[in-house]
């Protein structure tokens, strides 16, 4: 068992200062508020307590939406890629990942989707999410146009039964033929469908979340924008309330204005953040791979060679969380559950995590003042490790020491 003591726990309805939190193995036992601390448990003599120094404590994030990180890519179905890209953004609070793949030929996708299933298998990824290659060319992005395709049913159905149960969410132009087929197919099948990369308007849009759609992947990215005779699919995304709604909040996707309106206009519990991250983040600048196509990386901004289309992000979730605190004054408790709790719901796990709650996995994440990570916990074991806090200096009316 382990106690975690004199921190701020960052709960979905507010900061509990000076709190407490005991785990007993995998998971949250107890959670208590200041001034009162239990006695050390007399069942378990070896309880190892830990003394936060008032730093922050919030659930590990969940990232629906993640491309790869620290050199390595999800999409290559590389598994020794997948693991690195894993422990890269675990290294920065994320710790539920699903992996995102992008559009290559159908065998090839296959074959990736069987290998990376393993690693569901296993826990270690939270499933697998088909950015493609069933979305639209006049809105496809980073994604070779010549690689994409109508959401057949027929074309859909080995790709669900390659990854055994591991494909989570399949992002699809619902205006493609098949389109509405298709989200009815994966609804039914219990696969997140998500509009996304689409040229379709608020009707066909609006239908495809009547009809079993769930998430608006990257909101307002590659997809048709807003118009006062036009609504497109931000609008129906935003008004339907069973909709969870994607937001890459990096200073570059969305104008941090546009993502303080989506906030006030749903709230928290309806939009995820996700990095939408490829192999580029947390590395230097220069060219890297994403798909089958080059991407350019200057200053942080990936773009497809020579200047194109956005290419994912190199974000991580703790800029993101940060961002959401400082540039648009969300609380902390805000970013958090947009950080984790809502994209647990969107995958059917905030029984399990998303939130710092009895029963729940100890899934958690310490942050300084400054909001950077100190510690990260994965299943109640340490990933990261926080340093102890600093020492508390002698206040002036200490009297000396001896060995002053």
């Amino acid at each position: 068992m382990i106690l975690l003591t004199n921190a701020r726990i960052v709960l979905p309805d507010g900061v509990r200062p000076d709190g407490w939190l005991r785990l007993d193995g995998r998971r949250i036992a107890e959670v208590g508020p200041a001034g009162s601390v239990p006695e050390p448990s007399y069942t378990d003599p070896h309880e190892q307590t830990m003394d936060l120094g008032g730093r922050y404590l919030l659930p590990g994030y969940v990232d629906i939406h993640t491309h790869g990180g620290g050199g390595a890519a999800f999409s290559s179905g590389d598994i020794e890629q997948a693991l690195r890209a894993a422990a890269f953004h675990r290294g920065h609070g994320t710790t539920t990942i699903m992996a995102s793949t992008v559009s290559t030929e159908l065998d090839v996708l296959e074959r990736y989707l069987s290998d990376l299933a393993g690693l569901v298998e296993d826990g270690l990824l939270a499933g697998l999410h088909l950015e493609g290659p069933f979305i639209s060319k006049a809105r496809c992005g980073a994604h070779d146009p010549a690689l994409l395709k109508n959401p057949d049913p027929a074309l859909l159905r080995p790709l669900l039964a390659a990854g055994r149960g591991a494909v989570k969410m399949v992002t699809l132009a619902p205006e493609l033929d098949y389109g509405i087929e298709a989200t009815a197919l994966l609804a039914n099948s219990g696969v997140i469908a998500a509009v996304g990369h689409t040229d379709g308007g608020y009707g066909i849009a609006s239908e495809a979340f009547t009809r079993g759609a769930r998430v608006a992947t990257h909101l307002f990215n590659a997809m048709r924008g807003v118009h006062h005779r036009e609504p497109g699919p931000v609008v129906a995304a935003i008004e339907d309330e069973n909709v969870i709604v994607e937001l890459v909040h990096d200073g570059i996707h969305v104008h941090p204005a546009v993502i303080g309106m989506v906030f006030n206009a749903v709230g928290p519990h309806r939009v995820a953040l996700i990095t939408d991250a490829m192999a580029a983040a947390g590395q230097p600048d220069g060219m890297y791979r994403l798909g089958k196509l080059d991407v350019e990386v200057t200053g942080g901004v990936a773009r497809l060679a020579g200047g194109g289309s956005i290419a994912g992000s190199t974000l991580t979730m703790d800029s993101a969380l940060r961002r959401t605190v400082r540039e648009l004054g969300l609380p902390i408790e805000d970013a958090a559950v947009s950080a984790a709790l809502t994209p647990a719901r969107a995958l059917g796990l905030d029984h399990e995590i998303g939130s710092i709650e009895v029963g729940k996995y100890a899934d958690l994440v310490v942050l300084d003042d400054e909001l950077e990570v100190l510690g990260v916990m994965k299943r109640g074991e340490w990933a990261v490790t926080p340093p102890p806090p600093p020492a508390t200096p002698p206040s002036p009316s200490s009297p000396p020491s001896d060995t002053e």
